[in-house]
Protein backbone atom coordinates (compact mmCIF):
# COMPACT_ATOMS: atom_id res chain seq x y z
CA UNK A 1 0.00 0.00 0.00
CA UNK A 2 2.79 2.43 0.86
CA UNK A 3 4.58 2.19 -2.50
CA UNK A 4 1.33 2.49 -4.44
CA UNK A 5 0.24 5.42 -2.29
CA UNK A 6 3.58 7.11 -2.89
CA UNK A 7 3.30 6.54 -6.64
CA UNK A 8 -0.12 8.19 -6.72
CA UNK A 9 1.11 11.03 -4.50
CA UNK A 10 3.77 11.73 -7.14
CA UNK A 11 0.99 11.79 -9.74
CA UNK A 12 -0.88 14.32 -7.57
CA UNK A 13 2.30 16.37 -7.41
CA UNK A 14 2.54 16.38 -11.20
CA UNK A 15 -1.14 17.37 -11.43
CA UNK A 16 -0.57 20.22 -8.96
CA UNK A 17 2.35 21.51 -11.04
CA UNK A 18 0.26 21.21 -14.21
CA UNK A 19 -2.55 23.12 -12.51
CA UNK A 20 -0.12 25.84 -11.44
CA UNK A 21 1.28 26.11 -14.96
CA UNK A 22 -2.26 26.38 -16.36
CA UNK A 23 -3.10 29.02 -13.76
CA UNK A 24 -0.06 31.14 -14.57
CA UNK A 25 -0.02 30.72 -18.36
CA UNK A 26 -3.74 30.77 -19.14
CA UNK A 27 -5.84 32.04 -16.28
CA UNK A 28 -3.75 34.76 -14.67
CA UNK A 29 -3.21 36.86 -17.81
CA UNK A 30 -6.94 36.74 -18.57
CA UNK A 31 -8.61 37.17 -15.17
CA UNK A 32 -5.89 38.42 -12.80
CA UNK A 33 -3.93 36.68 -10.07
CA UNK A 34 -6.65 36.49 -7.41
CA UNK A 35 -9.35 35.05 -9.67
CA UNK A 36 -6.77 32.72 -11.25
CA UNK A 37 -5.85 31.40 -7.79
CA UNK A 38 -9.50 30.74 -7.02
CA UNK A 39 -10.32 29.00 -10.32
CA UNK A 40 -6.96 27.22 -10.47
CA UNK A 41 -7.50 25.76 -7.02
CA UNK A 42 -10.78 24.22 -8.11
CA UNK A 43 -9.12 22.84 -11.25
CA UNK A 44 -6.52 21.10 -9.08
CA UNK A 45 -9.21 19.81 -6.70
CA UNK A 46 -11.10 18.32 -9.66
CA UNK A 47 -7.92 16.72 -11.04
CA UNK A 48 -7.10 15.26 -7.63
CA UNK A 49 -10.60 13.83 -7.21
CA UNK A 50 -10.41 12.09 -10.58
CA UNK A 51 -6.94 10.69 -9.85
CA UNK A 52 -8.00 9.46 -6.41
CA UNK A 53 -11.22 7.91 -7.72
CA UNK A 54 -9.37 6.04 -10.45
CA UNK A 55 -6.57 4.78 -8.20
CA UNK A 56 -8.10 4.21 -4.77
CA UNK A 57 -8.88 0.49 -5.20
CA UNK A 58 -5.38 -0.09 -6.58
CA UNK A 59 -3.82 1.54 -3.51
CA UNK A 60 -6.18 0.13 -0.84
CA UNK A 61 -7.93 -2.89 -2.37
CA UNK A 62 -9.95 -3.55 0.80
CA UNK A 63 -11.07 0.08 1.06
CA UNK A 64 -10.63 -0.23 4.84
CA UNK A 65 -11.62 3.13 6.39
CA UNK A 66 -8.54 3.29 8.62
CA UNK A 67 -6.21 2.66 5.72
CA UNK A 68 -8.00 5.27 3.61
CA UNK A 69 -7.70 7.86 6.38
CA UNK A 70 -4.06 6.93 6.91
CA UNK A 71 -3.41 7.39 3.22
CA UNK A 72 -4.99 10.85 3.30
CA UNK A 73 -2.98 11.86 6.36
CA UNK A 74 0.23 10.63 4.74
CA UNK A 75 -0.47 12.43 1.48
CA UNK A 76 -1.33 15.66 3.30
CA UNK A 77 1.81 15.54 5.45
CA UNK A 78 3.95 14.84 2.37
CA UNK A 79 2.26 17.67 0.46
CA UNK A 80 2.81 20.23 3.23
CA UNK A 81 6.42 19.11 3.74
CA UNK A 82 7.08 19.30 0.00
CA UNK A 83 5.33 22.64 -0.41
CA UNK A 84 7.27 24.34 2.36
CA UNK A 85 10.56 22.54 1.77
CA UNK A 86 10.60 23.02 -2.00
CA UNK A 87 9.02 26.46 -1.83
CA UNK A 88 11.45 27.82 0.71
CA UNK A 89 14.70 25.98 0.11
CA UNK A 90 14.55 25.50 -3.68
CA UNK A 91 12.37 28.37 -4.90
CA UNK A 92 13.56 30.81 -2.24
CA UNK A 93 10.10 31.95 -1.15
CA UNK A 94 9.78 33.49 2.29
CA UNK A 95 7.83 31.67 4.98
CA UNK A 96 5.31 34.56 4.95
CA UNK A 97 4.72 34.13 1.22
CA UNK A 98 4.24 30.39 1.64
CA UNK A 99 1.81 30.87 4.54
CA UNK A 100 -0.18 33.44 2.56
CA UNK A 101 -1.90 30.71 0.51
CA UNK A 102 -3.41 29.39 3.75
CA UNK A 103 -5.10 32.69 4.61
CA UNK A 104 -8.76 32.10 3.75
CA UNK A 105 -9.56 35.60 5.05
CA UNK A 106 -7.46 36.99 2.21
CA UNK A 107 -9.46 34.98 -0.34
CA UNK A 108 -6.92 32.17 -0.57
CA UNK A 109 -8.58 28.78 -0.99
CA UNK A 110 -5.52 26.51 -1.30
CA UNK A 111 -6.67 24.78 1.88
CA UNK A 112 -9.31 23.05 -0.28
CA UNK A 113 -6.55 21.16 -2.08
CA UNK A 114 -5.19 19.96 1.26
CA UNK A 115 -8.67 18.97 2.45
CA UNK A 116 -9.15 17.03 -0.79
CA UNK A 117 -5.81 15.32 -0.26
CA UNK A 118 -6.69 14.52 3.35
CA UNK A 119 -10.30 13.39 2.97
CA UNK A 120 -10.48 12.38 -0.69
CA UNK A 121 -9.26 8.81 -0.22
CA UNK A 122 -11.70 8.15 2.62
CA UNK A 123 -14.69 9.85 0.95
CA UNK A 124 -14.15 8.28 -2.46
CA UNK A 125 -13.27 4.92 -0.96
CA UNK A 126 -16.47 4.92 1.08
CA UNK A 127 -18.50 5.92 -1.97
CA UNK A 128 -17.10 2.94 -3.88
CA UNK A 129 -18.38 0.40 -1.38
CA UNK A 130 -21.69 1.99 -0.37
CA UNK A 131 -22.98 3.15 3.01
Amino acid sequence: MILRGLAVWFLLLVLAFAGAAFREAVLSPRVGADAAHFVGTFVVVALFLVAIAVSIRWIVPTLAPGALLGLGVGWTAATIAFEFGFGHFVMGHSWAKLLHDYNVFAGRVWILVLLTTLLGPWLLGRMRIGP
